[in-house]
This record gives C-alpha cells, structure tokens and sequence, in this order.
C-alpha cells in the first residue's frame, strides 16, 4: 500500500492580468518543493475585453486539466490608483477563479506583499528580487528564467502557498530568506 504522504501534491500558481497572465506549477513532496512548469498567456492579441476573459477562463482550464493541480494560489489584486484597471485585473482574477471551481480546485488568495514577504523576507521586494530568489530557492537555472516576470510572480504565489504549510525545505535544502543568506553570505549583495 502507497504511503500518502509521499504522494506529490501540484500547487497552482496565477499572477492575474488582463494582457500578460503568469502562472506556475510546483511539486510538493514532504517539506520539497520543485518547479514543474511556468510560464505566461498572452492576451495582447484580442481587442475586446470580454473575448480575454473567454480566453482566461478557457486556458486555465486547460492548464488545470494538464496539469491536475491540488490546490490553486492566486496573488490578489493590489489597490491603485485607477480604478479601472483595478476592476479589469479583479475581472480577470475572478475569471481564473471560475475556471478553477469548474474543476473542483481548492483556491487560496493571497496579497502580494504577503507573497514577497514569504519569499524574500521583505514586503517591499521588487519583482527581480522576488524571482532571483525564487530562482536560487528551487535551483532554476538562469537560462530557464522566463521574460515575463508574470511567471515568476505566479511561481511566487505557488511558493507562498507552500510555505504558509509549514517551513519548507527547498531542493537546495534552504527554509527561508534568512537561512539561504546565512548559507550563501557570497552571494548575497
């Protein structure tokens, strides 16, 4: 009989947008975590603002059915100052959403400064910092890096979400900013 806690669990990670949407997919075993694919949907190519919406709902969909997620991590939207972006992104985010209920995917929401928190120990981290580290927690390879940092900030829900189960031991064996630092004080800058 298989031991369920050696089970892998597949945690979904999304990073709403209306013309760039990030979202990542990491593998849990135990206290390890492992990329398993990141990447970003396009949408600058449809005009109309409810024809994207189809589009988000019908690829993360797909990514879900691919990908047979656990759990899904979603950054929530952040207060702006314009209002209707703001309602275009919460548009979005509640789209990604919808297609993750369909498939009886269990949602967890969280705020980005709790996300850059968690990862780099700094609310205030700037996206490159949030996925440079991200890049050393979980052993990515620079070249492996994707363009838009809308993956990484995706990978970075999935990682939070991770982490709020307790502390995590990455592939590099570290269990938070403060031990990679302690661990790596040259590469620190």
């Amino acid at each position: 009989m298989e031991n369920k806690q050696l089970e892998e669990k597949v945690i979904m990670g999304i990073d709403p947008g209306t013309n760039i949407m990030g979202y990542a997919f990491i593998g849990v075993r135990g206290n390890h975590a492992r990329l398993i694919a990141m990447g970003v949907i396009d949408l600058r190519k449809f005009g109309d603002s409810y024809l994207k919406l189809g589009e988000i709902f019908s690829r993360v969909q797909g990514l879900i059915k691919s990908f047979l997620p656990d759990e899904l991590a979603i950054e929530a939207p952040f207060f702006g100052k314009n209002v209707q972006s703001m309602l275009k992104l919460g548009r979005a985010q509640g789209v990604a959403i919808a297609a993750a209920i369909s498939r009886d995917v269990p949602i967890h929401e969280y705020a980005p400064l709790k996300i850059k928190l968690a990862i780099t120990g700094n609310g205030g981290a700037s996206k490159e910092q949030v996925a440079d580290m991200l890049r050393r927690m979980l052993k990515i390879d620079e070249e492996e890096m994707p363009r838009f940092m809308d993956a990484t900030d995706a990978l970075g829900a999935a990682y939070c979400h991770f982490m709020q189960q307790g502390l995590p031991v990455t592939k590099a064996g570290y269990s938070s900013w403060k031990d990679f630092a302690a661990k790596n004080p040259n590469k620190i800058k």
